[in-house]
């Protein structure tokens, strides 16, 4: 996906986020975030935002801490959300291509990077959302749940501090059904997991299902669409994959 596209999921899916957040009301509990209301969610995501637009606009080249969950809450968190989000989404639009700044995945470019990880940040969290005002989720296009898929397994379970491990070496399958090729093999063991793109060699348990299920379910925030084999590696995955912020 070009970064023009991530730039406009993040744009419309922080809209669908505060418009969910706003209906349900920030006492709401959020059923996919087990011990959040909807103000614990805006606080986060708001925070989060406001982290990466700082990347982006002031081209900061190290780390940096976040600024802190603000007290408001009920209309004036919501607008200080949207506030948020609006400055985020003007920073990825107006950045150069040759923008320079930290990031902490790998990416063909800064850029990139930012404007990828906020569209999936952004979307998981309407995903939250929704869940807490209640009703038929917005749906989540294929290309998109595939890329997903791609940055959760390849980069973020790629790191040190990736917890889904296991004492012998096993192999967890993720199979993508209604996009062609999108198959991942997530070789386990005792070091951070391995994912190739590819299908090579037998599953000890396979992961099946639409693109935008798996992206669900991988971020666990719905069952999984169809395990086959052994299912302990789906609950594995289910207890240790989590992505916190700290």
């Amino acid at each position: 996906m070009e970064i023009t596209a991530f730039v406009e999921v993040v744009a419309h899916e922080g809209a669908l986020l505060a418009a969910a957040a706003e209906a349900a009301g920030t006492g709401a509990k959020v059923p996919t975030c087990p011990g959040w209301q909807v103000r614990d969610l805006l606080r986060h995501t708001g925070m989060v935002h406001r982290w990466a637009t700082a990347f982006v606009s002031e081209g900061h080249t190290g780390p940096r801490p976040d600024g802190g969950l603000p007290e408001l809450d009920g209309t004036a968190l919501v607008a200080w959300f949207r506030e948020g989000h609006e400055q985020l989404v003007d920073a990825l639009a107006d950045a150069s291509p040759d923008l320079r700044c930290w990031h902490f995945l790998p990416a063909p470019s800064p850029l990139a990077f930012w404007a990828r990880r906020q569209a999936h940040e952004t979307t998981v969290h309407r995903i939250d959302a929704e869940s807490a005002r209640g009703g038929d989720p917005t749906g989540i296009g294929v290309d998109f749940a595939v890329d997903g898929i791609d940055e959760l397994l390849c980069a973020f379970h790629a790191r040190p501090k990736s917890a889904v491990r296991t004492e012998e070496p096993r192999t967890l399958r993720v199979r993508a059904t209604d996009a062609p090729a999108s198959v991942w093999t997530v070789r386990l063991s005792a070091q951070p997991p391995v994912t190739e793109r590819d299908d090579a060699g037998d599953a000890d348990c396979e992961l099946n299902g639409p693109a935008a299920q798996l992206y669900s379910a991988l971020w666990n925030r719905r069952p999984f669409p169809e395990v086959t084999g052994d299912a302990s590696l789906a609950a594995l995955w289910r207890e240790k994959s989590g992505v916190t912020w700290n």
